[in-house]
């Protein structure tokens, strides 16, 4: 018992430095960094204590000293811990086993090794970094062979960036648009067994019938017809076994070399690759959970008008997990086969009109729209309707891109430039130095090259426009930028349905007010179009011609000029503030203190020999370095 009473007091001792030290310092630490500390405290307040009560000018009780000393000695123990070894360095919590981890870092390493030579022998290695300004240098040519090699989510990514043709020239979207992400199917076994771990039975149980051989495979997961054993048919979507520690692992790599495109390119860092590869990231991360899928599914299904000519699949909830997605088998061919659409004996105008009609109520009214409406996610069915498929790939407007994107209809329709421009500036993100007058100019002149009298517009202006869009480094939001791409795709699949399909023409004919009308008669339409897009101005107008005239009347009208910043920078401009504050503090506390323990009256006795200005003293200068090493470690955690 004589023993244990020590350890005790000692790890009592330890863990108050730990608690008490990081409650100084701020922020979030992991428990173990803390004991460290209080650790190394706790032994170097020893000798600390010894030095001062030794001192013959100074005499004190010897736990004050040792208390002082000890909580110094962690907060510094912990300042110089954060500065050489930033917290999550080394992840202590969960403790993994070393032979797992081990072989899970020389899997990355190899994986890592094997995408570097992969981009070097398609010619992408010595270009890495330097940032060619039309975005697709000479070694471009090799990216698409190059992602195919790589394989995983590499292929996602092409996919993921021929979406965006606002940041990537057209030739190059249009080559990765056909990117395929065929793999070989997954064992059998290893899909029962992750069919049984998911639904809590064998397939046997709830199926009546299983194809074992999958429709389609892919490398995030395959596609099995079946039927229950209610009798009714479905596709049972099953994610590959495994598949999350794969994607954990490249999209590491992918995190890695965005971060070394964007410290060795200033074009990369324009474009902001590391925000675009977060933003795949959370793409990729709703496609592995496939209630993500199932939820687009019911959003889409809820807003198509009941009874019309476009079918969506019906999702069985009860037997859908984030892994396995169980939904409605519809019976149809796809829209890409013209011959087998023909037979089903419905007029294919019909079938695009009524399509058209469904996706631009969605883009333009729900804010919810399938992003990749290409001929193989299109089926005819035998019943004469239209279905979507495969919604893995599904966009979401806010409000105001809703209406941004309106005005952006409009201001096409009207051929007005001015209002194009406010309608991108909008929703857009363009750089600090942007000259709105020659942005508006240069659409004045795409509007006259493409929307001249005589011309058709098309969903293939958008190609140009992103091209213009790219030379002034605007950059769309990746829902903005899924809007267009979509229109793009959506013409293309029309058309395969219905040879010469005239998507402005049916627009007009469908009533459609916002979406590239050829001609608008003079009259009421025009004035309505009109103060749509007034009514925002001509609210704030009578009050902003008051505040002007009472300013008038006073004498005291004026400029003012304001400064946004968004919430980064906030904090960033907060942090320099509340640094600076503390800095200074702690410094003034410091020369107090210093003047306190060097004048020559040491002041009254307070208990036993301890003197009065001495504790004030070194209670000051603890005061002092917490405060001045809380500055540092803040620094330190603002580091890139």
């Amino acid at each position: 018992m004589n023993r244990i009473q020590p350890i005790l007091v000692v790890t009592v001792e330890v863990v108050a430095l730990a608690w008490l030290g990081g409650r100084l310092l701020g922020g979030q630490r992991s428990w173990p960094r803390s004991l460290i500390a209080g650790l190394l405290g706790l032994a170097m307040g020893i000798p600390f204590a010894w030095l001062i009560t030794n001192s013959p000018e100074r005499q004190f009780p010897p736990v004050l000293p040792a208390a002082v000393g000890a909580l110094l000695m962690t907060l510094v123990a912990l300042a110089v811990m954060e500065l050489l070894i930033p917290a999550g360095t080394f992840a202590l919590h969960g403790l993994p086993h070393p032979i797992r981890a081990t072989r899970r870092r020389l899997g990355r390493a190899r994986r890592y090794a094997q995408v570097t030579l992969i981009a070097a022998r398609h010619g992408l290695g010595p270009n890495l970094g330097r940032g060619h300004e039309d975005g697709a240098g000479p070694a471009m040519a090799g990216l698409r062979p190059a992602l195919e090699e790589a394989g995983g989510i590499f292929v996602k990514l092409g996919q993921f960036l021929s979406t965006r043709p606002d940041i990537l020239p057209a030739h190059l979207v249009d080559e990765l648009s056909h990117l395929q992400d065929g793999v070989a199917p997954a064992p059998s076994a290893d899909i029962e067994g992750l069919l049984t771990r998911e639904l809590g039975r064998r397939p046997g149980e709830v199926f009546a019938w299983f194809e074992a051989t999958p429709l389609a495979a892919a490398s995030i997961g395959q596609a099995h017809r079946a039927r229950l054993t209610t009798g009714e048919e479905v596709i049972v979507k099953v994610q590959r076994p495994g598949v999350e520690a794969l994607v954990a692992r490249d999209l590491d790599i992918l995190r890695q070399l965005a971060g070394t495109a964007e410290a060795r390119s200033s074009l990369a860092r324009d474009y902001h690759v590391r925000d675009l590869s977060q933003s795949f990231a959370r793409s990729l991360a709703e496609e592995l959970n496939f209630l993500v899928e199932a939820q687009n599914i019911n959003a889409i299904r809820a807003a198509i008008e009941h009874g019309s000519d476009i079918a969506v699949p019906r999702v069985h909830r009860n037997l859908t997990t984030s892994r396995v997605l169980v939904m409605e088998w519809l019976d149809g061919v796809s829209a890409r086969d013209s011959a087998a659409a023909e037979r089903v004996g419905k007029d294919r105008t019909e079938l695009a009109r009524a399509l058209l009609r469904c996706m631009v109520r969605q883009l333009m009214l729900d804010g919810v729209f399938h992003a990749d409406p290409h001929p193989g996610n299109v089926l005819v069915l035998r019943d004469g309707r239209v279905a979507l498929i495969d919604f893995g790939s599904v966009g979401r407007l806010n409000p105001l891109q809703i209406h941004a994107l309106r005005m952006m209809m409009l201001a096409v329709q009207r051929r007005d430039p001015g209002l194009l421009r406010d309608a991108i500036l909008d929703v857009a993100d363009p750089r600090e130095d942007t000259d709105e007058e020659m942005l508006e100019r240069a659409l004045a002149d795409f509007m006259a090259q493409r929307l001249g009298t005589g011309m058709t517009p098309s969903a293939a202006m958008f190609t140009d426009l992103f091209r213009l869009l790219l030379a002034f480094r605007i950059v769309f939001p990746p829902a903005m930028s899924a809007v267009f791409r979509c229109l793009i795709t959506l013409e293309g699949t029309l058309t395969t349905m219905a040879p010469g399909f005239l998507i402005v023409d049916e627009m007009r004919h469908l009533g459609t007010a916002w979406l590239f009308e050829a001609t608008v008669p003079a009259g009421l339409r025009s004035a309505q179009d009109e103060l749509a897009a007034a009514l925002p101005a001509l609210r704030r107008l009578p009050r902003r011609v008051d505040r002007i005239g009472a300013a008038l009347e006073r004498g005291r009208l004026g400029g003012n000029l304001r400064i946004t910043l968004d919430d980064r920078q906030q904090r960033f401009v907060a942090g320099l503030v509340q640094g600076a504050i503390l800095a200074f503090l702690g410094a003034a506390i410091g020369i107090m203190s210093v003047l306190l323990l060097v004048r020559g009256n040491p002041g009254p006795v307070m208990f036993g020999s301890a003197l009065l200005f001495d504790v004030l003293g070194y209670a000051g200068l603890s005061i002092s370095a917490a405060l001045i090493l809380r500055v540092l470690v803040g620094i330190a955690r603002a580091r890139p």
